[in-house]
């Protein structure tokens, strides 16, 4: 790990489901983080209070006893515990809320502040025009200046709107609590499925911020029996096939060591014309 001049004794690492969670590879690889380390439940935020439960509907489930019951979604901060725990590690896992941000802001750092935690890493994911037979690429930022110099990452330039995410990193950054972001790119076309192969991508970028150890050989199978099983579906859908073709020469023009802005904005014109001459027919 590299020397950092401030401190990470005690980090959070962040991902909620719904919005910001494309393929649900974020909150994927907190749930792995949460099973591996045997991190306890030590706060649960009222769901009454954030959620609007017909647009987050509760789920019926069958218990281990055989009896039906309801789950409530909800948001948990997770504390260190068992062998595995590691130093500090705290995961805050739950599902996007729908109302009420601010306060909701508001008693997560609370929490945060209660705990000593000194650095946060938030994970999330989003659609793109990507293709799945590349790497996944992941993306890294922070408002602070300190982390950026660092960890050698680039401040974010997005305007737009945002998720729950963006909202929890201007209120820890106000309080002067370092941040970090980890974006991961997910095909569009492939949005109705999990994405193991973004969750492992997200893994590996999590490792150059924070030092936790993550059993990966069975995620790297799922991942590979993902890939392969949208293989398979193109080989049936002759636009889906030809789609991946177009988006993989615009991902290996990008990628590229002598890709220049006119060279990818040329793939994307000579893309843009097949589309229209096809269209035309």
């Amino acid at each position: 790990m590299v020397s950092v001049p401030f401190s990470r004794n005690r980090t959070l690492i962040v991902a909620f489901e719904g919005w910001n969670d494309a393929g649900e590879a974020a909150s994927g690889a907190v749930r792995r983080l949460r099973d591996h380390l045997g991190s306890e439940v030590v706060a649960e935020l009222d769901p009454e209070d954030y959620f609007d439960y017909q647009f987050s509907r509760p789920m019926m489930t069958i218990r281990a006893d055989g009896s039906r019951g309801i789950t409530w979604p909800g948001v948990t901060m997770h504390a260190p515990s068992g062998p595995e725990a590691g130093d500090g590690i705290y995961l805050l896992l739950g599902t996007e809320p729908s109302r009420m941000w601010k306060t909701f802001a508001a008693e997560v750092l609370e929490f945060v502040q209660d705990a000593g935690i000194d650095f946060v890493v938030f994970l999330g994911a989003m659609l793109a025009d990507v293709p799945h037979t590349r790497p996944i690429a992941t993306f890294a930022s922070s408002e602070d200046a300190q982390v950026r110099t660092a960890f050698g990452i680039e401040r974010s330039t997005y305007e737009g709107p945002t998720g729950i995410i963006g909202v929890l990193a201007d209120a820890f950054g106000t309080e002067g609590i370092p941040t970090v972001s980890i974006w991961a790119s997910v095909p569009h076309y492939v949005h109705n499925s999990p994405s193991p192969k973004a969750t492992l991508a997200l893994l590996d970028r999590l490792g150059e911020f924070v030092t936790v150890e993550v059993p990966r050989d069975e995620l790297v199978e799922e991942a590979a029996v993902w890939e392969s099983g949208i293989d398979q579906l193109a080989d049936d859908d002759d636009e889906m096939a030809s789609y991946i073709e177009t988006l993989e020469r615009a991902r290996d023009t990008v990628d590229a060591p002598e890709a220049t802005g006119d060279a990818i904005a040329e793939e994307f014109e000579r893309y843009l014309k097949r589309r229209g001459d096809s269209g035309a027919q």
